[in-house]
C-alpha cells in the first residue's frame, strides 16, 4: 500500500434493536423484545475499549449513531451508552456533529435531555412518508403527526440540527403524494433532507411479494418522474443538491456521510458495523449473541479486506461522484502520488462523450442528465 492513508476521524455506532422490523429493511436489526440490550452495551463498550487501544483516536469530526432505532434505548441506558462513548471518543471540538437516528414517537422530552446532555448535537428522523397508508405499507410504527411532533420536542430541547428522511417509489405511491410528502416535510422548515428511492433487497417481506408479483411498484418512468420532481421541489425551496440522495442548506452538509463519500477512514463498532481503518475494511460479527460472545475475547470482526491503491482509486472515483461538487484531481493526487487523468483517462474521455461528466470548477462532476442514472457512471470506474 503506497498511499496515504489518513487517520481516522468519524466513528459509526450500531445499536441493532427496533420496535419491529419495517417490511423493506435489509439492515442487521432485530425487534427488541426478548433481546439482551443491557449485554449488547456491555459488549459494545469492550470493542470501544479494544478499538481505542489499537487505533487512538485523533480528531473526532463526526459520531453517528445508526441502527436500528437507537432512541428505543431507555433514557438509562442511554445514558451508560453515551457516556461509553464520551470516554473512548473524546470530542475536542465544538464543531464536532454527533448525530442520533431516531423514530418518530421514540424521542420524548427526558430521553431528548439525556441526548444532548450526553454530546448529541443532530438528530436525523425516519419520516419516509407523510401518508399513514403508506407508513403502514411499510411496517412502520408511527404516524404522520408523529414527525411533527417529535421534530418540535427536539427543536424545545435544544436541537437545531435536524434531518428528516423520506422514501419514494413505494408501492401504489403516486406522485402526488410524493409531492404532499415533500410539501409537508419543507412546512417544518428543517436544515436538511434525505429522499431515497425504494430498493427491493433480499430477506425482506418486500422481496417476497415482489417475487410473489404481489408489491405494486410505480413503474420506471413514474419513479423517474418522482426524483425529478423532488429534486425540483426542494431546489425552488432553496435547498442544495449536494449528493445523489441529501438537500441541505448552506453549511448543513451532512459532516458523517461527506466522509464515506470522500472515502476517507473511520471507525465502525457494533453488530454487523463496517467500518474501515488503515487501508483495511472490516464487517463485524452479525448476530446479537454470537457479538456478545466474540467481544468477550477479542475485536468481534467476521471479516478483513485490505485495500489495494488500486481498488481505493476505484472507490474513490465510485463514492465520490455521488457527491454533485464532483471529485476533485488535486484530492487524488495527494492521497495517491497520482494524476486522476492518467489512472481513468479512457474512463473519463468515454463519460465525458457521452455528456455524462463534466470537469467545472475544477473538479470533474456528474451532469445535469447523468444525476438520474448515476449508477452508470460510477460502474464505470469499477473493474
Amino acid at each position: 500500500m503506497n498511499r496515504n492513508v489518513p487517520e481516522a476521524r468519524a466513528v459509526y455506532l450500531h445499536i441493532p434493536f427496533c420496535q419491529q422490523k419495517c417490511h423493506y429493511c435489509d439492515f442487521n436489526t432485530y425487534a427488541v423484545q426478548g433481546q439482551p440490550v443491557d449485554e449488547y452495551l456491555d459488549a459494545l463498550e469492550r470493542e470501544m475499549e479494544r478499538t481505542v487501544e489499537l487505533y487512538p483516536p485523533d480528531e473526532i469530526r463526526s459520531i453517528f449513531v445508526g441502527g436500528g432505532t437507537p432512541t428505543i434505548l431507555s433514557p438509562q441506558q442511554m445514558e451508560r451508552f453515551l457516556s461509553a462513548v464520551a470516554r473512548h471518543f473524546p470530542v475536542r471540538s465544538d464543531d464536532c456533529e454527533f448525530t442520533m437516528e431516531a423514530n418518530p414517537g421514540t424521542t420524548d422530552s427526558r430521553k431528548l435531555e439525556v441526548m444532548r446532555a450526553g454530546g448529541v448535537n443532530r438528530i436525523s428522523f425516519g419520516a419516509q412518508a407523510f401518508q399513514d397508508h403508506l407508513l403502514r405499507t411499510l411496517g412502520r410504527i408511527h404516524r404522520a403527526e408523529d414527525v411533527r411532533v417529535s421534530v418540535e420536542l427536539a427543536r424545545r430541547a435544544g436541537f437545531s440540527n435536524i434531518s428528516v428522511d423520506l422514501m419514494f417509489g413505494l408501492p401504489r405511491q403516486t406522485l402526488a403524494e410524493l409531492e404532499e410528502s415533500v410539501e409537508r416535510a419543507l412546512e417544518l422548515d428543517l436544515p436538511h433532507l434525505s429522499l431515497y428511492s425504494l430498493k427491493i433487497e433480499e430477506n425482506t417481506l418486500f422481496h417476497t411479494l415482489y417475487e410473489r408479483n404481489e408489491l405494486p411498484l410505480p413503474d420506471e418512468d413514474t419513479e423517474l418522474n418522482m426524483y425529478l420532481r423532488l429534486i425540483e421541489l426542494l431546489t425552488d425551496a432553496g435547498y442544495n443538491h449536494y449528493e445523489i440522495s441529501n438537500f441541505a442548506r448552506d453549511g448543513r452538509e451532512s459532516v458523517h456521510n461527506m466522509a464515506y463519500w470522500r472515502n476517507q477512514s473511520y471507525y465502525g463498532l457494533g453488530a454487523g458495523a463496517h467500518g474501515y481503518l488503515k487501508g483495511v475494511r472490516h464487517v463485524n460479527v452479525r448476530g446479537i449473541r454470537e457479538y456478545i460472545r466474540a467481544a468477550q475475547t477479542g475485536l468481534p470482526v467476521a471479516e478483513r479486506h485490505e485495500v489495494d491503491d488500486r481498488e481505493a482509486m476505484e472507490d474513490f472515483m465510485m463514492v465520490g461522484l455521488r457527491m454533485l461538487g464532483g471529485v476533485s484531481p488535486a484530492d487524488f493526487r495527494e492521497q495517491f502520488g497520482m494524476e486522476l487523468e492518467a489512472v481513468f483517462a479512457r474512463e473519463l474521455e468515454e463519460l465525458i462523450g457521452k455528456g455524462l461528466l463534466e470537469l467545472a470548477g475544477g473538479k470533474y462532476r456528474l451532469t445535469r442528465q447523468a444525476i438520474p442514472v448515476g449508477n452508470e457512471v460510477f460502474a464505470r470506474f469499477i473493474s
